[in-house]
């Protein structure tokens, strides 16, 4: 483990010890550990991008329903709300084994979707999805703690950052290659290509160079070390508010994600075209990605989050006014400041947790963050019926900017506590 030093949550800096003037990014791809890792995220994201489209055409072709195919989703995110009790998992046994173990397991699973022919075989692809998010709630989790001990800490923006453009790339790439796969063998050739990334992810971790010492036998209950988690995260001034912002920025991004082909159609378009305004949007978080480490030196987890807030915010309100060149311009701009949070959450969770933590904490803040995402996908497929969506639009821009406002002033009010004196704090 590299121990080079580190800047504190808030505080603006650069990364110490040789090449720190250097785009660090380069630095991030040249760590052995970080290049394996990003190389895993790459292949499995790959697998799972497909399948998350190919298992709702799948049963939609096999049944002809719409609401048994969103069942699908349903299924890989329902875990997620167990994030607690399946981040205790990261914290119990090694990580480098566990992912393995895990990516394993989903290999093996995958497979068993080579028998789902008929709608009598639903129950079985829904059993592999809901195992398969849960499975991704604890990977999520050991990923996070295990990269917090084998990659520079100074590095851990850029790293997260570069995590972030790759899984987007993937999203950018991986459905249209599903869908062709799909139509040339049907759901069991995509679940077959998922099993396969799996395994060379497999590889992938095997190769990594970590040491780990074995976790000590829990003490408490498991409710007790859940508990423990979350009041981390509670407690800690600066992880609080940016957990927070997180989940109110989701909500917002699920409810505005809702009314994307209101504004479609407001432009006069067929609901294809979201399609490329998400591929706009995505190009935007790959920039982000890639720049996100010097900023996050530069201004602190707090103040970047509620910059990329403010401009989610901004690109929000604007998607009111039906202009196709402004409509691109706000699918961009959402590409960008939306992960800003995304990205920034993470990173001050892994620098300000102790390891032996930092499983639950990490699966409590992604349920959180998450959870609240797809409560917005469902409110706002009802409120588009109800209300005008460019009312909406403006009024979670409005709202937008208010967590924005807020996430900046515990920034601040933070650097003003910092920078006083003990004599300023303990006045005689």
């Amino acid at each position: 483990m590299t121990t080079n030093g580190t800047q504190g949550t808030d505080g603006p800096g650069a990364p110490n010890g040789p090449g720190g003037q250097a785009w660090a990014a380069v630095r991030v791809v040249r760590d052995r550990n970080a290049r394996l890792y990003l190389a895993s995220v790459v292949v499995s994201g790959f697998g799972t991008s497909a399948l998350w489209l190919a298992s709702g055409v799948w049963v939609k072709d096999l049944t002809g329903s719409d609401g048994l195919a969103a069942l699908c989703l349903l299924a890989m995110w329902a875990p997620t709300l167990a994030g607690p009790l399946l981040g205790t998992l990261a914290d119990r046994f090694r990580r480098k084994p566990l992912l393995i173990g895990t990516s394993l397991l989903l290999a093996g699973l995958l497979l068993a979707l080579l028998a789902v022919d008929s709608p009598h075989g639903l129950w079985l692809l829904y059993a592999v999805l809901f195992v398969y998010g849960a499975a991704g709630v604890v990977q999520d989790a050991a990923e996070s703690a295990l990269i917090a001990t084998a990659v520079d800490r100074s590095l851990l923006g850029d790293f997260n950052g570069l995590r972030m453009t790759a899984g987007e790339g993937m999203k950018l790439l991986a459905p249209l290659a599903g869908a062709g796969l799909y139509a040339a063998y049907g759901g069991a050739g995509v679940a077959l290509l998922d099993a396969v990334t799996f395994l060379c992810a497999t590889v992938l971790y095997a190769f990594l160079r970590v040491r780990e010492e074995r976790p000590a036998p829990p003490r408490d209950s498991p409710r007790e070390r859940i508990a423990e988690g979350a009041r981390h995260l509670w407690s800690h001034p600066a992880l609080r508010p940016l957990v927070l912002a997180g989940g109110a920025t989701m909500l917002c991004a699920g409810l505005s994600g809702a009314l994307v082909y209101a504004v479609v159609e407001d432009l006069g378009h067929s609901p294809a075209y979201a399609g490329v305004l998400y591929a706009v949007q995505g190009a935007g978080s790959v920039v982000l990605g890639l720049g996100s480490g010097p900023a996050l030196r530069r201004f602190g987890e707090r103040r970047f989050a509620a910059y990329g807030i403010a401009l989610l915010a901004a690109a929000v309100a604007l998607r009111a006014v039906p202009n196709d060149p402004l409509t691109w311009a706000c699918s961009a701009a959402i590409g960008v400041g939306l992960p800003a949070v995304l990205i920034a959450t993470p990173t001050a969770v892994q620098r300000e947790t102790p390891g032996p933590l930092l499983g639950r904490v990490t699966a409590t803040a992604h349920t959180l963050v998450f959870t609240p995402n797809v409560v917005g996908l469902a409110a706002g497929a009802a409120l588009v019926e109800l209300l005008d969506h460019r009312l909406l639009l403006v009024a979670l821009g409005c709202t937008l900017a208010a967590v924005a406002v807020t996430l900046f002033q515990s920034a601040v009010s933070a650097e003003r506590t910092a920078s006083r004196s003990p004599s300023d704090a303990s006045p005689a």
